[in-house]
């Protein structure tokens, strides 16, 4: 990453393609205002002074929350990261992942703990990403995402996959450094496809998890395979999952989903096909919608949206052509 850059030339809103929605950026990407600064991720002596500055800002992340807060003073109403200054911090020897800093230089850590510490006042509160990703500021679900990234991939491969030595952590929790063999391995990352079907009625195809609550239905979705393309992978997976040929694929959007490890690429898919044959394995159940009948299922609470932080909303709100509805709106 080039060092001159400052964080607005390096960040760039995630919409989609429908004006409509172009003012709210996919949640998770809008612009945090945090420079990545992977420069200094080497240098020992720059990160422990960053460390110890008095402006530095330091959270607690742990099985993937965090605390949230809002505070009483609050002229917003928005729910603010649980940030102290390094000397406030809860200690730890290893676990510390310098995650950037900020227009103002001030620079984020994030600790990874067993637990998270006490609440500090009676506001705050643990949270995982999908609440709290939807009340954060830019700034701090930035922070979140990224730190919560690091941390599933920190407790899932503290070994080598060369020769099974433990690896330590290395460049402010970016990388895992085997000392017996001499390997590094760095954050994973797997892409995965999310698309909306459309036929030639315009219906959207949705499906039902067999794991989801009754009436819950969203896109279908799955990973890429090695060897695959992208667009391959959409065509497979919308055949294994409900039996549908696909033939045109454009791409939307991306999301990184960091459970534990994803980045989502969204498409919209055109089938060639109309009959439904879903997997059974992973999905239970899937129906073409038209625009009136999903309304109408929504209102009758015959069906659930996906949850709004998710890719899955926009790509059916794009079509549906408004906002889903929440937990107690009229559609």
């Amino acid at each position: 990453m080039n060092p001159h850059n400052d964080p607005g030339e390096l960040e760039v809103p995630v919409s989609t393609l429908n004006s409509q929605f172009a003012d709210r950026p996919i949640s998770l990407t809008a612009p945090s205002g945090i420079d990545r600064a992977a420069h200094h991720r080497l240098d020992e002596a720059w990160l422990a002074a960053a460390w110890s500055h008095p402006t530095t800002r330091v959270f607690v992340v742990s099985g993937g929350q965090v605390l949230i807060d809002e505070p009483a003073d609050s002229t917003d109403g928005r729910t603010e990261l649980v940030m102290t200054p390094a000397f406030e911090a809860p200690v730890t020897e290893t676990h510390r992942y310098f995650l950037g800093t900020d227009d103002d230089g001030v620079s984020y850590f994030a600790l990874q703990k067993d637990s998270l510490p006490g609440r500090m006042d009676q506001s705050a509160r643990p949270a995982g990403l999908r609440e709290a990703g939807l009340l954060l500021s830019p700034r701090d679900a930035g922070l979140m995402v990224h730190a919560v990234a690091l941390e599933n991939w920190q407790r899932l491969h503290r070994f080598c996959s060369r020769c099974g030595e433990r690896t330590v952590i290395a460049a402010a929790g970016h990388i895992r450094r085997c000392q017996a063999c001499g390997a590094e391995h760095y954050p994973r990352t797997d892409p995965a496809v999310i698309m909306l079907v459309t036929d030639d009625q315009d219906r959207a195809l949705l499906g039902r998890q067999v794991h989801w609550p009754e009436g819950r239905f969203s896109t279908l979705a799955g990973f890429v395979e090695p060897g695959e393309s992208i667009e391959q992978s959409v065509a497979r997976e919308v055949f294994e999952e409900a039996g549908v040929t696909i033939g045109e694929v454009e791409y939307i959007a991306s999301q990184p989903w960091p459970f534990p490890s994803s980045l989502m690429l969204g498409f919209f898919a055109h089938a060639t096909s109309s009959e439904i044959n879903v997997d059974g394995e992973e999905i239970h159940e899937a129906r073409w919608f038209s625009r009136e009948e999903l309304a109408a299922a929504f209102e009758s609470g015959e069906v659930l949206p996906p949850y709004g932080i998710s890719i899955a909303s926009r790509l059916i709100e794009l079509w549906y052509g408004k906002p889903l509805p929440k937990p107690g709106d009229v559609v």
